[in-house]
């Protein structure tokens, strides 16, 4: 018998309620329940363990198992009506038919499913590469695994920008600050501590222990875990918290686009249906055929040719350096007109120098370089490029030997300042280094250290140290201060500390340009795209470096003016400025708002604590590999280098899978519109059906075939070179133009038959079985480029693919199953008129599409110009 009061470590674990919730319990209760010790579990244990209880994961019921992907392909309305269809013929004799649709449909559905699978396969082999890390206590040291591995007992560590993976009790922290919005919806981190809080607390009152999902904001932290995958917190409330991913311009467009081909296709079924029963025709071949009209307009392939289309440009995108986390921002990638980014790293080198140490009056100060060290390298809170190149600049006098730290008071983004206390053995008060932004740190100040001594900082002083710190800044340096403080020795320090600071001097860190970053901007406006440089430094470093760079700053706005701006306001200064400088990281979200509300399609480059709402908001969020995990989960994309060439070479990649992904709907919606309405016409004057269902089903299944091509087909320049948006108007249009060019050919096409051959039904069905599939697959080299269609080399699989599915085409009438379709052999005479008028298709197409995108270039011109105006 257990006793009363404690739980054993499965009941910790189980869904069953323990007698006492974890948080209200003494954790040396705890650690004897999950016989944690303070080294950690060992591996073997926590082996046993991950077996034991599971991976620390969300069970995903909507997984992606072939099974499952398989069936999908049948819940299409259409697929399904086709099926009962047949069924249907079967029961009343006609079954040969039935079986033909049948395998026809199955045929298309395989297809699909395939194309879908590999897709998935590949995504989720890209999605290992930047699978979430934690760092955990496992055999007495810290070893980094993946955040699935982590099982209760272990001893998880935590810092400023962790996401943190399991629930836990937290076991020590300093300065401890937690954003739990995810779950309370709480905008304010939660200060977090060790100890115990009321049984009955609810989940924003417990303040001794951490949730998966949430995130570290500031501190440090250990923390024994209690619970992972499906019995945390997060798992509990998932559907309700989950954040309701915005749909992207892509998806309405695919959703506008659905809406409009259903509205088409239902107008031509029941009218067809309806005039082919009027003129006495069997209820079953109506029903059938005007079925596989439907099933013709369909485009039943898009959503694989997207998944493959998207995957492919997925896995070029990681050839390139850029990892996808989300499929769909790929083409929100390529309609991005303005990206928004900080400075360092992207337009600058990212190796941060510190290029000088000088006291107050200027001088190079070997005392400012040892203040430096000691708060730089026994600090342990969040590390930062800055505090590394102090570590990492030559020491000179500045040896830390000898003195001992006493207390940190860790960097937040309030205080943008970090303070470190020291002790030396000979002397009985302690010494706070306090470093940070200038601005911050005078106005903790009360005195300055001089040449003489410690002077009051008066007004004259105060303006003396504003002046060099802008005059180093328009050179552009990033500019700290030091500033320090005697304290007689006490137990512990707060921020409440950090006041009556004597000024000591300041640090120049020297962060160059990036080589090529100038001809880097240059191809991005080229290719459309603004850039807005949104940084916590100060206008004079931000003026600097954008002319350094070549950036041309049309306006600034500071954090300053920024709060006291409302929303109207920046709704319309936003889009003309680009510097926004000295901003808060709460600024941040405010500012890419304002620019999508004018319709902007914004892109957000961050990897720091504070950039996740920000990138959360943007229309693409973009990360790097060396982001906090914060960061990297809210972005789309992660950039395996911080380089903004390696960037314009994703968005390159993006506008060709955009580009490839608009060819099939661009040949579907012509040719088979085209095809389609014929058909419908045809069957209103003709004495028999001008194709049978299943002739229609086969012609539609080959003609896709080479649409499989389509992912790796080629792309022109002059398509990558400004961004592209969906515009169901112009497929409209486009549809309409192309489509009623195939008419025409169609009726010249029944013209021949019927007043020149005088073809019986099966030969006139076999005839026009031929031209409308060759017609179809000609028309895709036209239709894939804007030049002339001889002037731009397709893929070498689109074009031996086509190649081989128009021989197959030409040669369906003589081959042996052509009975089965109602094929009959057709004579040289008729096929050399086929072939003939596919020519003249051809030629006519040509001429359409130089008139239609001359026409559409006029269009755009004009609402460019009343963009403009307004």
């Amino acid at each position: 018998m257990q006793p009363s009061g404690l739980v054993t470590s499965s009941s910790l674990t189980d869904d069953a309620a323990p007698s006492a919730p974890y948080w209200s319990r003494p954790v040396a209760d705890l650690n004897i329940e999950l016989q944690a010790t303070t080294g950690g579990l060992s591996s073997d244990e926590a082996r046993a363990r991950l077996s034991r209880d599971g991976r620390n994961s969300l069970t995903s019921e909507g997984g992606a198992t072939p099974l499952r992907l398989f069936a999908r392909q049948f819940y299409s309305p259409l697929v399904l009506i086709l099926i009962f269809a047949a069924i249907v013929s079967a029961v009343v004799g006609e079954g040969e038919e039935a079986l033909i649709i049948g395998v026809i449909v199955l045929a298309s559905c395989m297809l699909s499913f395939t194309q879908e699978y590999s897709a998935s396969k590949a995504m989720d082999t890209l999605k290992k590469r930047i699978s979430a890390k934690a760092t955990i206590l496992r055999d007495g040291a810290e070893t980094n695994i993946p955040t699935e591995e982590i099982v209760p007992g272990d001893i998880l560590r935590l810092s400023a920008g962790s996401l943190i993976a399991a629930d836990g009790v937290i076991l020590e922290a300093r300065d401890f600050n937690v954003s739990e919005a995810v779950l309370t919806g709480e905008t304010f981190p939660m200060v977090k501590s060790p100890g115990e809080t009321a049984l009955d607390a609810g989940l924003s009152h417990r303040s001794n222990v951490v949730f998966t999902g949430t995130s570290v904001r500031s501190g440090t932290a250990s923390v024994l875990v209690v619970k992972t995958g499906n019995r945390t917190e997060f798992a509990g409330i998932a559907a309700a918290i989950q954040r309701k991913t915005p749909e992207t311009e892509f998806a309405a467009g695919i959703r506008r686009f659905g809406y409009l081909m259903t509205q088409i296709m239902l107008v031509i079924v029941v009218l067809v249906f309806v005039a082919n029963l009027l003129l006495e025709r069997p209820l079953i071949d109506s029903l059938l055929f005007s079925l596989a009209l439907a099933v013709g307009l369909t485009p039943e392939l898009l959503p694989a040719i997207i998944s493959v289309t998207l995957a492919r440009g997925a896995r070029t995108l990681a050839g390139n350096g850029v990892i996808v986390r989300r499929l769909e921002a790929i083409e929100n990638l390529g309609s991005m007109d303005i990206l928004c980014t900080d400075k360092t790293g992207t337009l600058t080198e990212g190796v941060i120098h510190l290029d000088g140490y000088f006291d107050t009056d200027g001088a190079a100060s070997a005392d400012v370089m040892l203040l430096a060290r000691l708060n730089a390298m026994l600090q342990t809170g969040l590390k930062n490029p800055l505090d590394e190149a102090i570590a990492a600049a030559s020491a000179g006098s500045g040896d830390i030997a000898g003195y001992a730290k006493v207390d940190e008071i860790p960097y937040d983004f309030v205080r943008k300042s970090l303070s470190v206390v020291v002790c030396k053995d000979a002397e009985q008060d302690d010494l706070m280094i306090c470093k940070g932004a200038v601005q911050n740190v005078t106005a903790a100040c009360t005195s300055v250290l001089t040449k003489t001594g410690t002077a009051p900082l008066d007004d004259e002083r105060r303006n003396a140290l504003e002046e060099r710190f802008k005059a180093w800044s328009a050179e552009g340096y990033r500019v700290l201060a030091l500033a320090i403080r005697h304290i007689p020795r006490k137990p512990s320090y707060g921020r409440s500390d950090e006041a009556d600071l004597s000024f000591a001097g300041f640090l120049l860190f020297l962060d160059p340009p990036k080589p090529g970053v100038a001809e880097t901007l240059k191809a991005m406006a080229a290719r459309g795209i603004g850039i807005k440089v949104i940084t916590g430094d100060n206008r004079y470093v931000a003026q600097h470096l954008a002319a350094a760079v070549g950036l041309k700053a049309h306006g600034m706005i500071t954090g300053e003016e920024l709060s006291h701006m409302t929303k109207e306001a920046l709704f319309g200064l936003a889009p003309k400025t680009d510097l926004f400088v000295e901003i808060d990281p709460n600024q941040k979200e405010r500012i890419i708002a304002a620019l999508r509300q004018r319709g902007h399609t914004v892109g957000y480059l961050g990897d720091g604590i504070n950039d996740a709402p920000a990138l959360h908001t943007a229309d693409i969020g973009i990360s790097v590999e060396s982001a906090v995990d914060v960061a990297r989960e809210a972005a789309d994309m992660i950039l395996l280098q911080r380089d903004l060439g390696v960037l314009l070479t994703g968005i390159d990649d993006s506008r060709k899978t955009f580009a490839n992904t608009m060819k099939y709907i661009s040949i579907t919606t012509s040719a088979s519109f085209g095809n389609m309405i014929s058909m419908a016409f045809a069957s209103l004057f003709l004495p028999f059906l001008p194709l049978l269902a299943k002739q229609i089903l086969l012609n539609n299944f080959l003609s896709d075939l080479p649409s499989l091509a389509i992912a790796s087909d080629n792309v022109d320049i002059d398509q990558t070179k400004s961004p592209r948006h969906w515009d169901i108007g112009y497929i409209r249009r486009f549809m309409l133009s192309f489509g009623l060019v195939s008419t025409l050919f169609d009726f010249i096409t029944f013209g021949f038959l019927l007043g020149v051959v005088q073809a019986s039904a099966e030969t006139f069905q076999t005839a026009w079985f031929v031209e409308s599939l060759i017609t179809e697959l000609a028309i895709v080299f036209v239709i894939r480029t804007r030049k002339a269609f001889w002037l731009s080399r397709p893929s070498s699989l689109l074009a031996w693919l086509s190649l081989a599915t128009l021989l197959l085409a030409v040669a369906t009438p003589y081959l042996p199953f052509a009975g089965w379709f109602g094929f009959v052999p057709l004579p040289p005479f008729v096929m050399a008129g086929i072939l003939v008028i596919t020519l003249l298709y051809l030629l006519a197409s040509e001429a359409t599409k130089q008139w239609f995108f001359k026409h559409e270039g006029r269009r755009q011109v004009k609402g460019i110009q009343t963009v403009q105006a307004r």
